[in-house]
């Protein structure tokens, strides 16, 4: 099985940046949040199936969750402007001055641009931000797709704007599995392919030179695009990344656990694969699948979702 740099793509070294630190008090300009309630319980965490063992999907355990209030979709790009409106956020993408684009939703090509030694399908373009997914050059945005770009504490500075939170990895399980128990997607067993459609947006084709689009979408999706699960949320699988409250651990104590431990020092979890996924080379669209990057790495497949402890007000 391929590593997980094809995920998620590193970050190098960049100049200090400063995240602004807003008070949750100063919510002005806040939208209301499209939110469902998602009822806790005894919760699956993981799998006794899994796929990809060195990330340490297994085993199949039990939490205990609250209920919580978890908003349908991911945070689209319209949801995050009206914060940034309000608040003069400055993302870590926007203050580094560049962030990774994939290669294909280059409008020039990927001639001329700055790659990663053996990820060359991510791109380093300076401009690229929640606002300019896709770089500078593209201005007509779909303001229903999610906000991408986003770096960990940027996601959290949205949330607790919000009143709101990310999720714990056994929270966003439980909501993923939308009441069906130990299924491996959120709508249950089957598996989507290149011609076998269900509700997430993934890659088909041959990666990383063509995505055909035959699920509707070559790239992101809007963030409510797709049928919901059992308990009305949507893309909960594909499309884009999701930042979870959480570093990335391996549950599993053995040497080689403790030694990619010792490397992903730092990380912090995210869940649900992306629109980048294929099953030949990255099947981390599953809900038990798991992925780790740095919290100051920005990418165009990476975004969030907020839950609340309360019903928001």
């Amino acid at each position: 099985m391929p590593e997980k740099a094809c995920c998620q793509p590193p970050s190098p070294p960049r100049p200090a940046a400063q995240t602004r630190r807003l008070p949750r008090t100063d919510r002005s300009g806040r939208r209301d949040p499209d939110v469902v309630h998602v009822p806790g319980g005894r919760a699956l965490l993981g799998t006794a199936r899994p796929l990809i063992v060195p990330d340490a999907e297994g085993p199949l355990t039990h939490k205990r969750v609250r209920d919580l209030w978890w908003e349908r979709g991911a945070v689209s790009i319209a949801a995050y402007r009206a914060f940034v409106d309000a608040t003069g956020h400055v993302t870590l993408a926007e203050q580094f001055g560049w962030s990774f684009v994939f290669h294909t939703h280059l409008p020039g090509g990927a001639a001329g641009t700055e790659g990663i030694d053996g990820l060359e399908w991510w791109r380093k373009i300076n401009g690229a931000s929640w606002a300019r997914p896709f770089g500078p050059d593209v201005t007509d945005i779909d303001e229903t797709l999610p906000a991408t770009h986003i770096a960990w504490d940027d996601a959290r500075a949205y949330a607790a704007w919000m009143g709101g939170r990310l999720p714990k990895e056994a929270e966003w399980e439980h909501a993923a599995r939308g009441g069906l128990g130990d299924v491996r997607y959120p709508w249950g067993d089957d598996d989507p392919d290149d011609t076998t459609f269900l509700p997430c947006n993934i890659w088909q084709g041959h990666f990383p030179m063509q995505d055909t689009g035959a699920d509707g979408f070559a790239g992101p999706a809007p963030v409510l695009a797709l049928a919901p699960n059992g308990y009305g949320l949507h893309h909960m699988v594909g499309n884009v990344w999701e930042w979870t409250a959480e570093p990335f651990r391996l549950r599993s104590q053995s040497r080689d656990a403790r030694r990619r431990m010792a490397e992903a020092k730092g990380q912090k979890l995210l869940k649900g694969g992306s629109y980048l996924c294929h099953e030949s080379y990255c099947h981390r669209y599953r809900i038990a699948a798991r992925s780790g990057n740095t919290p100051d790495s920005t990418s165009g497949h990476t975004g969030f979702r907020v839950v609340y402890d309360r019903p928001p007000t």
